[in-house]
């Protein structure tokens, strides 16, 4: 039984073989042209202007992070919890009012009693200046009753700013958000007393964002606001524009502070950790190719050219700067050659190629 297994699976081999021969005999394209050609996307090296990088540390900050206080003295009625989305002007928690409001009343009343007084007194003084046009009064008894009248006047004026003193003070107790974020921490609880500049809660606008780091004070010159840089964070890269150089260095670890905008859209979460890649030296003109045309291996960094005849070189390169989506690359490659950035990761060199938007226009 041994025997009779090996002799069939000899002749199981031979008959693959000759099947695979005789494939290859009716597909002549498998046999001499080998397998089909790969579809890809290309686009052409170019000639830029670049700077050698250095990636510096940088983390993820709010442009608005604040520790909003209590105005006034009361006792806490309520704070919303963490989390909470809210926007400019929502409440963002109450104190008890209660005795604010009697106080309004009372202003009210104030006022209300000042004026009466000041009809007593507008009344009054007209008759008197009437007694003293036909000498039944002295002078000073007109003088009295000006000031007098002129006095209450200033009075009623004090009482309303005492109003709209109780009326700002009350609306105080709404303590209010300055800008819109989130919530992300209450420093005060429902039921404590609050003093004027007593934290209530913790307020962070998530939707304008940006980057703070630290550079060598040694890049100053080469370094400006509204200068474009590139943000890594993992594998990913995206571009994004120095809002602001702060050109005043610390004296120990010799670094300045810049601030990075975050690009619109980004998922970018506060406190995140990121690195600005900052150009080391002065710009050089250097030949650029997108950096989806690299192909990362052990063996080293490499890409590949597609040729007059349509089949693909595979070229060693050294990477250099970086500019964005561009990266500087070292090698045999020049402005203008056609270099694959999809479609390239199983590709092998002298393997033909079709551009995909051949495939597309033949459909």
């Amino acid at each position: 039984m041994t025997i009779l297994n090996r002799l069939q699976n000899r002749m199981k081999t031979r008959v693959a073989i000759l099947c695979g021969i005789g494939l290859m005999a009716m597909n002549p394209a498998i046999a001499q042209n080998g397998p089909p050609p790969a579809v890809v996307e290309i686009a052409e090296a170019s000639t830029e202007v670049m700077a050698p990088q250095v990636f510096m540390p940088g983390t993820v900050v709010s442009r608005n992070d604040s520790r909003i206080a209590a105005e006034i003295a009361g006792r806490v009625m309520s704070v919303v919890p963490e989390g909470t989305a809210v926007q400019k002007g929502d409440v963002i928690a109450e104190i008890d009012n209660r005795n604010l409001k009697l106080q309004l009343e009372r202003n009210k009343s104030q006022i209300k009693r000042l004026e009466a007084r000041i009809r007593f007194l507008e009344a009054d003084l007209k008759r008197v200046k009437e007694l003293a046009e036909t000498n039944h009064t002295p002078v000073s008894r007109v003088d009295e009753a000006q000031s007098q009248l002129d006095m209450t006047k200033e009075e009623l004026a004090q009482a309303k700013l005492n109003l709209d003193q109780t009326r700002v003070d009350l609306d105080r107790t709404k303590v209010r958000a300055p800008f819109p974020g989130r919530v992300v921490e209450r420093l005060a609880q429902a039921g404590e007393y609050s003093a004027p500049g007593r934290e209530i809660v913790r307020l962070v606008d998530t939707s304008h964002l940006e980057v703070s780091a630290q550079a060598p004070v040694n890049l100053a010159s080469v370094l400006s606001d509204n200068q474009r840089v590139a943000l890594r964070q993992g594998g990913s890269f995206s571009d994004a524009t120095i809002r602001a150089l702060i050109p005043v260095g610390d004296a120990v670890s010799r670094t300045m502070e810049i601030r990075v905008e975050v690009p619109e859209g980004a998922a970018f979460v506060v406190g995140a950790a990121v690195q600005i890649g900052l150009p080391s030296s002065a710009p050089e003109q250097v030949v650029a190719v997108p950096r989806d045309a690299l192909v990362l291996r052990r063996e080293g960094t490499y890409v590949f050219r597609v040729k007059e005849d349509n089949t693909a070189e595979r070229l060693t390169v050294r990477t250099g700067a970086a500019n964005g989506a561009l990266v500087a690359v070292v090698g045999n490659i020049s402005n203008g050659d056609r270099v694959v950035i999809r479609g390239g990761e199983r590709l092998r060199s002298g393997q033909q190629v079709k551009l995909r938007d051949e495939v597309t226009t033949s459909r």
